[in-house]
């Protein structure tokens, strides 16, 4: 770990991902212990006030303890974008650093992550009339027709987004209608807003498939057993909530509410909940496999990852 490239002074931002279940939490907490780091939550459900027991925040007491950062900031009726993340995440980083210690950044939304280590792209604002006619071309000849019309004018756009992926097609169209340039090239041009900071990054390498699996059916009972229906219950008893919010569509809050409107019984509810959980754990093996930034950290290894950072830290002074 360095503080210093060519010559200018950097100082060190910490980053710490992996698949849900795999422990990221657990070892954030002890580096936080034993090291002057304060802790950013990269978690798109944990910013909602109410998500608790399903989100498996960290305890109260264990907050109160240990500074945590971007935890419910947000009622669950408001919507809260990457782009707010970025913003939100940059401004903590310069005030943690200004308290001389050290920002750890740890969680799973793989589109957060992407945004702040590969920048956000400069697009223009949502276009409802725009929209409103590529719904009706769509309604019309359905969105495959739109893909191919996509993979006439953006390819490499085309290429990473599926035929039936309504919402990117538009967004791509509506791109390229707006600004005449295609949405991969602008996407091109973004930088990190990491580069002013040095960034040591890691992922979290779980136990086998079998064993992760085993892992998130006891957290998904545990949960359980700690009121999380009851949760849920209250989050649709509120009245202004419904199955479209965002914090609603987290996973395992969709499939209860789903169960709570009727849709099908608690036992089918929670396969499915945990069915959607170990899909979004294989997602983001997937996207971290893809990953040539980061380095990847065993779990058997984590007291000497921890040792070497609370040593790398005190040589430069924090």
């Amino acid at each position: 770990m360095s503080g210093k490239a060519r010559g200018a002074p950097r100082l060190p931002v910490l980053l710490l991902t992996g698949p849900t279940g795999a422990g990221k939490t657990d070892l954030a907490i002890q580096l936080a212990e034993a090291a002057p780091v304060e802790i950013v939550s990269v978690d798109s459900a944990m910013v909602y006030r109410g998500l608790d027991v399903g989100t498996a925040k960290p305890a109260s007491e264990v907050r109160a303890r240990i500074p945590h950062h971007l935890i419910d900031i947000c009622d669950a009726a408001e919507s809260y974008s990457a782009g707010r993340f970025v913003g939100d995440a940059l401004e903590l980083i310069r005030a943690i650093h200004a308290r001389r210690r050290v920002p750890l950044l740890v969680g799973g939304t793989m589109l957060y992550l992407r945004s702040l280590l590969d920048g956000l792209a400069e697009l223009p604002e949502a276009d409802p009339e725009l929209r409103r006619d590529l719904d009706g071309r769509a309604a019309r000849a359905g969105w495959p027709a739109l893909h191919e019309e996509l993979a006439r004018l953006d390819p490499a756009a085309a290429a990473r987004i599926a035929p039936n992926d309504a919402q990117r097609i538009q967004r791509a169209l509506e791109v390229f209608h707006a600004t005449g340039q295609p949405i991969s090239e602008l996407q091109r041009a973004r930088q990190s807003p990491l580069a002013p900071f040095d960034v040591h990054y890691w992922m979290l390498n779980p136990p086998d498939r079998a064993l992760l699996h085993e892992r998130l059916a006891r957290r998904l009972d545990a949960m359980m057993a700690g009121g999380f229906l009851d949760e849920v219950r209250r989050l649709r008893d509120r009245g202004d909530l419904t199955a479209a919010h965002s914090s609603m569509r987290a996973v395992g809050y969709r499939q209860l509410w789903a169960h709570l409107e009727g849709h099908y019984d608690l036992a089918e509810g929670l396969r499915r909940a945990l069915a959607a959980t170990r899909q979004l754990a294989k997602r983001q093996l997937t996207w971290m496999r893809g990953e040539t930034r980061g380095r990847w950290l065993d779990p058997a290894s984590a007291r000497s990852w921890n040792r070497d950072i609370c040593n790398a830290l005190k040589a430069l002074g924090f």
